[in-house]
């Protein structure tokens, strides 16, 4: 006989000082992946196998966490996600505080600004990007768990034994779409509740309680947890392990396997993620899945670029010192 299924319950704050000052999991999840995404650009600087030197990346990973990865996936969730809300007020892009952050954005942010940087300090677009793409899965790794802690992004309807019940799920259209009760999703919404414990609390004090929440809810795949190892995790160690493996590998073609293999993680789980509420499907594609196939083409472009024209890394012993631009 199968044991309950687990129901969420993690508050998506570290520590709540007052109301209005609190750590968020998500917000500490970003701070530990740009240190990760540095320790691991800082290990192959150290080996010859970048172009920034080690006492340099420290600054870059400052630059591109701000300019390339907040703004990015920012932006991006914007133009991708939330488009109509965007166009009526631009200036909502800046509020970062409100969340709202698309990896699609952030990766486009990231490969733009490290072109930049590129062609600021005169070294390899490619090198900086075999480099970055090593770390940065980390980043996404603590991201996903940070989306399961808070409650959000989950999966779809399952009878699978490690499903989980989600509270949040009240807050979500597919509650009604599979058979709960509109009255409740909108007493949810106009009570302001977005947390799993928030919701608990609720069903405590003014309803059946646990039992009666935990009747009415769906169980979901974790799905948050199998992207945080497959688009994660698993990918970082796959691509670090390339890099120290076949060291004189020419610059780009790294890049290019990130692009491909994270492509190729999102459109396969993204077929037990519950697309967001009101997303419409693209050719038959949720919209993660539509926007990653065109990452193949970028992908490609980077191996090719690898191939034809790429170098082989500089080397220990031959770091070259990034020179500002006259």
């Amino acid at each position: 006989m199968l044991l309950g299924y687990y129901m969420h319950d993690f508050s998506p704050f570290v520590i709540r000082f007052t109301e209005s000052v609190k750590i968020h999991w998500y917000g500490l999840a970003y701070v530990l992946g740009f240190y990760l995404t540095y320790r691991v650009m800082r290990f192959l600087a150290q080996k010859g196998l970048s172009e920034i030197k080690p006492e340099a990346v420290g600054d870059f990973i400052t630059m591109v966490a701000v300019f390339g990865l907040v703004l990015g996936g920012r932006l991006g969730y914007m133009l991708l996600y939330s488009f109509d809300q965007f166009i009526h007020a631009p200036w909502i892009v800046f509020m970062v505080w409100q969340g709202g952050m698309a990896a699609h954005g952030g990766i486009a942010g990231v490969t733009l600004f490290c072109g930049w940087y590129a062609w600021k300090h005169k070294i390899s677009w490619a090198g900086i990007g075999d480099s970055i793409v090593c770390g940065a899965p980390l980043g996404v790794f603590l991201g996903r768990i940070a989306n399961f802690i808070n409650g959000e992004l989950f999966g779809r309807v399952t009878t699978s034994q490690w499903a989980v019940k989600f509270p949040t799920e009240l807050t979500h259209q597919d509650f009604v779409e599979q058979g709960g009760s509109m009255a409740l999703y909108n007493q949810i919404h106009d009570l302001g509740l977005q947390h799993s414990p928030d919701i608990i609390a609720y069903f405590e004090k003014f309803r059946g309680g646990r039992a009666e929440l935990e009747e009415i809810l769906h169980p979901r795949y974790p799905s948050q947890l199998y992207e945080a190892l497959g688009e994660g995790l698993l990918l970082s160690a796959v691509l670090i392990f390339i890099r120290l493996r076949f060291p004189r590998l020419r610059q780009g073609i790294v890049t290019g396997m990130f692009f491909i293999f994270y492509a190729s993680a999102r459109i396969a789980l993204e077929f037990v993620r519950q697309p967001d509420s009101g997303s419409s499907l693209i050719m038959g594609l949720t919209k993660g899945q539509f926007f990653s196939t065109f990452m193949y083409l970028v992908g490609g472009i980077f191996i090719a670029y690898g191939l034809i024209w790429g170098k082989s890394p500089p080397g220990p012993g031959a770091v070259a010192e990034p020179k500002a631009k006259a």
